[in-house]
Parts: C-alpha cells; sequence; structure tokens
C-alpha cells in the first residue's frame, strides 16, 4: 500500500507548487471551455448554413491558425517576456469569445462571422499554446518536468471528456450564445492567475532578435538535434496513424454503435478516465522500463484498442477499450511532449515546441484525410499501420533516464578586440587552431565531427575543418555565423553538454597554451 501511495504521491508531485498548481486549475476550466465552444460553433454553424461544407471549415477555421502562425508564435515565445504574452493571447480570445457571445446573444450572427471568428480564436490559441508549454519548465524544479507534461495533458484530456457534454446540455437549454459566454469567462480564470505570476525572466545583456531570424535559428536548430529529429519524426509517425481514431470515432459510435450525442460523449469520458489513471500510474512505469519501451508498449495497447472499436460491437467492452486507450494515449502523449521539452535548451525551446505542434495537427489533420477516404474505398485499419511504426524506435530512439544538461555552461571567453564590431556587421569566420599529434589525428578527426552540429544549432551557417599539408598535426575548424551579433549569442547558447563535448575534443591539442581563436569580418569592399 505505502509504494503505490508514493506512486500516487510522485504523480501528483508538481501541483505542490503553487503556481504550477493554480495555472493548471485555471487550464482545466479553460479547456471545458474550449470543448464547449466546439460543439457550440459547429451546432451555431448547422443552424446558420444548411451546408455541410461550412459545417466542415468551422473544424478547418479551428486548424488553420497553427500552420500560419506556428513557427512565428514559438520565436515570439522565446524573444519576449513569456508571462506579458500570456496575458495578450488569454485577452485576445477572451475578446473574441466575448464578441461571439454578444453577436449570438443579439441574433445577428452570420456564417462568415463565425468562421472569421473560429478562425481568430484559432490564432489565439496557436500563439498561447508554445508559450503555455514552454513556461512548465520554470515551474517545477527539472526532476518533475516529466510528471508535470503528464499533468498538463490532463487538462486536455478531461476537457475531452466532459466538454462536449456539457456543451450540448447547455446549447440544447439556451443555445450557444450561453456556451460562447462560458468560455469567454474560462478565460478569465487563466487571467487571474497569469496576472498574479511574478515570472523572473532570463537575463541576457544583448539586444532581442527579430521575429524572422529567431524562426529562422529555431528551424536550424530543430535540423541539427537529433533528438528533437527524433521527437519529430516520432511524433509523426504516431499521429498519421492514430488520427484515424479520433477521425472515425464519432462515425463508429453514431453509425455502428447506434449511440446518441450522450453516448458519445459518455465514451469519451471513458477515454478521460483512463487518462487519469494512466497519468498517476505513469512515474512509476517510467521508473521501471526505459522511455522507448514505455512508448512501444503504449503504442501496441492503443493499437489494439484501434482495432477494437473498429469491429467490435459490445458496448461494455468497447467502454473499457476506450479507458485502455485513455492510460495508451497519456503515456505516448507526455513521452512524446515532454522529450520534446527536454531536448532543447531554454533560448529555443518554445520554438521547438511550436514546430513539435505544426507536426502534430498536421499529422492530425492530413491523417484523418487519409484514413477516412481509406475507411470509406477500402475498408482499411490503422491498427496494424501503428504497430509498423514501432520501427522507427529503433532508427529515432528518444533520450529517457539520460537527458542532456541543457542548461547554459558560458565558459566561452570575451573576445579581445582591438576594433569593436558593430552588431550586424559580418558574416564573421571564426577560426580555431588545434596542435594535435599526428599518431592521434583519425582519432581527433572523427571527434571533431561532433562539433558540427553543435555549431550549426548554436548559428553557424557553414563549418568545416582543415589540415595544414606545411605543418604535420596542424589543424584549423572554421565556422561562419551571419553577424557579430549572432556570434555573441552563440556565448550565451552553449550548454554543459557541449562543453563536455569540446573538453574531449581538447585532449588532443598538445601544444602548451590554449588553442588559438580568432574572429574574421567580412571587409566592405569599396567598388569604383
Amino acid at each position: 500500500m505505502g509504494g503505490n501511495g508514493g506512486t500516487a504521491g510522485a504523480a501528483w508531485a508538481p501541483l505542490s507548487h503553487p503556481v504550477f498548481r493554480a495555472l493548471w486549475i485555471a487550464s482545466l476550466i479553460s479547456n471545458v471551455g474550449t470543448w464547449m465552444q466546439n460543439v457550440g460553433a459547429a451546432w451555431s454553424m448547422t443552424s446558420l448554413s444548411p451546408s455541410p461544407l461550412m459545417v466542415a471549415l468551422v473544424q478547418s477555421a479551428t486548424s488553420l491558425p497553427v500552420f500560419v502562425v506556428g513557427l512565428p508564435a514559438g520565436a515570439v515565445a522565446d524573444i519576449v517576456d513569456r508571462r506579458r504574452l500570456l496575458l495578450v493571447t488569454q485577452t485576445w480570445m477572451l475578446a473574441v469569445t466575448a464578441l461571439l457571445a454578444v453577436l449570438a446573444f443579439a441574433d445577428v450572427m452570420t456564417a462568415t462571422m463565425l468562421l472569421a471568428l473560429t478562425f481568430a480564436l484559432g490564432i489565439g490559441v496557436a500563439m498561447n499554446t508554445p508559450t503555455w508549454q514552454a513556461i512548465t519548465s520554470e515551474l517545477v524544479p527539472p526532476s518533475e518536468l516529466m510528471r508535470a507534461v503528464a499533468l498538463n495533458a490532463l487538462p486536455i484530456n478531461i476537457g475531452r471528456a466532459i466538454g462536449p457534454a456539457l456543451g450540448g446540455i447547455v446549447v440544447a437549454a439556451s443555445g450557444p450564445a450561453l456556451v460562447f459566454a462560458l468560455n469567454a469567462a474560462s478565460f478569465v480564470a487563466v487571467l487571474v492567475v497569469v496576472y498574479r505570476w511574478r515570472r523572473e525572466a532570463p537575463r541576457t545583456v544583448l539586444p532581442t532578435e527579430r521575429v524572422i531570424g529567431a524562426t529562422r535559428a529555431g528551424i536550424r536548430y530543430a535540423r541539427h538535434a537529433p533528438p528533437v529529429v527524433a521527437v519529430l519524426v516520432r511524433t509523426g509517425v504516431f499521429i498519421m496513424c492514430a488520427s484515424a481514431f479520433w477521425a472515425l470515432l464519432p462515425v463508429i459510435a453514431r453509425r455502428d454503435l447506434g449511440h446518441s450525442a450522450l453516448g458519445y460523449g459518455l465514451l469519451l469520458g471513458c477515454f478521460g478516465l483512463g487518462a487519469i489513471a494512466g497519468a498517476a500510474f505513469l512515474p512509476r512505469l517510467k521508473r521501471r522500463l526505459e522511455l522507448d519501451a514505455v512508448v512501444s508498449l503504449a503504442t501496441i495497447l492503443f493499437a489494439l484498442v484501434s482495432a477494437l472499436t473498429a469491429v467490435w460491437r459490445f458496448v461494455p467492452g468497447i467502454g473499457i477499450a476506450m479507458i485502455a486507450g485513455g492510460v495508451a494515449w497519456i503515456a505516448i502523449m507526455a513521452s512524446l511532449n515532454g522529450a520534446a521539452q527536454t531536448a532543447a535548451p531554454a533560448w529555443v525551446r518554445a520554438r521547438i515546441l511550436g514546430i513539435y505542434l505544426i507536426v502534430f495537427q498536421g499529422g492530425l489533420g492530413l491523417g484523418s484525410a487519409l484514413w477516412g477516404f481509406a475507411a470509406e474505398n477500402v475498408g482499411a485499419s490503422s491498427a496494424g499501420a501503428a504497430v509498423v511504426g514501432l520501427a522507427a524506435i529503433r532508427r529515432w530512439p528518444l533520450r529517457g533516464s539520460m537527458p542532456l544538461d541543457l542548461a547554459p555552461s558560458a565558459h566561452w571567453p570575451e573576445p579581445h578586440l582591438d576594433v569593436v564590431p558593430a552588431p550586424d556587421e559580418g558574416p564573421v569566420r571564426v577560426e580555431v587552431e588545434y596542435r594535435v599529434d599526428p599518431a592521434n589525428a583519425g582519432a581527433f578527426v572523427k571527434a571533431i565531427g561532433d562539433l558540427e552540429p553543435i555549431r550549426h544549432r548554436d548559428g553557424a551557417i557553414s563549418w568545416a575543418v582543415y589540415e595544414d599539408p606545411a605543418h604535420k598535426g596542424r589543424y584549423v575548424e572554421t565556422f561562419v555565423v551571419e553577424s557579430w551579433l549572432e556570434h555573441l549569442r552563440q556565448h550565451e547558447r552553449i550548454t554543459v553538454a557541449d562543453r563536455t563535448v569540446q573538453e574531449g575534443i581538447r585532449r588532443f591539442h598538445i601544444a602548451g597554451t590554449p588553442p588559438v581563436v580568432t574572429h574574421l569580418i567580412a571587409a566592405k569592399l569599396r567598388r569604383s
């Protein structure tokens, strides 16, 4: 009994931190409101337009903003104060939902207005989500981050479980306008908590990055960080297969099981119950198994649940299967999202989460369309494809019990310069000269190759190592960055894990002094 109590206590430990607890409760309220809003918007459109296309466009208007602002949203979250950005995005969503409520109460809503305001609300959600996820690491200690990520997934699943049912009840009793008003009120709860949060912003002496440059830096980091690539590939593979479950569940509930909206809501309730149980059980499982083993087992379980819901018509059994599906879903989503958060340092974390959300939403949307077409025309099931996706684990493993130390190292010395360049001067070429014992040349060249992805993800646009044929054992590493300011940012971005790699390479350096570092700035040529 004591062991189980300890496991449950560990699972809920992040809630002992007051700010995290307050934001978690506010998020729960907001997610319930959001899912009620989805029901209200879809139902409102059915009364405004008889066209199935217009009803379908409501979902498109909800999802499309992620692709429009997903990348810049992450960049903005990394370069401005995240607390202030949350206040702006939550206020925006409050204003949009309040306007929806006013128009609905006044009975002047049109189909075009509903789509436009749904899209505007989606913009707010897309801008808010990377920031909301990125602040988790600021609210709990590193040892509790994965548990906090799992807990953060619960409000979404609880909202999905009870929000549609509550929304249906309110719409049936009072119409969509009250649902819009209640959703607006849910944003007030979040605003109050965020406003009272006293965040300690990270300090830097460098100018703030510009959005376009910061977006490029985020994409560059994602390309050259193997742990990030692994998370994105694994997320895309899984969600492309799992999207069939969400796309076809309403059809199965209504057409095959003969359920009403209430029956469909009860199925989602079983799924949410499983997610709560999974979040409580997940820490204990992760202490016994590697992260990839947890994801593998959960993927197999989710595939079985997908197969059962497609062919089984025993309603109590389907309910039990949905509970198991909730356990599997929370295990996979918490593992992937947690891996995304621990794969990137603080300076680029929101950008990586923005890319992660684009992959997730893109896979969900594209997969839903593909599996819907397959089910209608060839009767295909995604269960087998989900299991096939396990093959990605060997090629793209997740970092679990041994995450990299991505804390800032700040060990690079300040450059000694006679003339200080202007921040925008460049490109800048940095050269690092090594003296290596010829007997160790092969091992050195192999080891220094590990610096290439580090230089690229911290800002380099090119990298190379040269051997001097006139002086045996002399090697020069070179990398180029866009500007002097971008090179100074490299000084801030270098991590403890990067320092470990550099120290391993410098062991090959046999000179009595440290490697010579030279900074060269492109000369401004005057043409006659």
